[in-house]
């Protein structure tokens, strides 16, 4: 057994070839091998969005504060609230982030395949971000 103590690892600005405006990531857990869990909480300012994306055994998003989004390839984005649970299955074109005029913060969880957790695409434009939520 491992316990990592809170405030023991620092929190991360998320990449900008990702990410679209300010992200700040905490790590929650990257178990070692067999297992393949990575989840981190993962905290978007308002406007602030991933890139689209997809993941090999999918995601599962949970909404912990604040407001977002999450859209599919072709759909207008639906929103998400917090107790909300979001489940991609694999290979699924998407983005996800904090709404035009609110944060969002979400418990991002994944499994990694062969060591890769997400296979990132092109920003997500405003057009996409800015559609109205269906």
């Amino acid at each position: 057994m491992e316990i990592l103590k809170a405030g023991s690892r620092p929190t991360l600005k998320a990449r900008s070839e990702w990410f679209t405006g300010t992200v700040w990531q905490d790590p929650v857990i990257e178990a070692p091998e067999p297992a393949r869990l990575r989840a981190l909480r993962v905290h978007f300012e308002p406007g602030a969005r991933t890139a689209w994306h997809t993941h090999p055994l999918g995601q599962t998003l949970y909404v912990l504060t604040g407001v977002g989004l999450v859209g599919l390839r072709g759909q207008a984005p639906q929103v998400i609230r917090p107790g909300d649970t979001v489940w991609i299955p694999p290979g699924e074109e998407h983005w996800h982030g904090a709404g035009p005029e609110t944060g969002m913060a979400h418990l991002a969880m994944q499994e990694a395949l062969d060591g890769s957790v997400a296979v990132w695409l092109e920003h997500v434009t405003d057009a996409d971000y800015l559609a109205a939520p269906a």
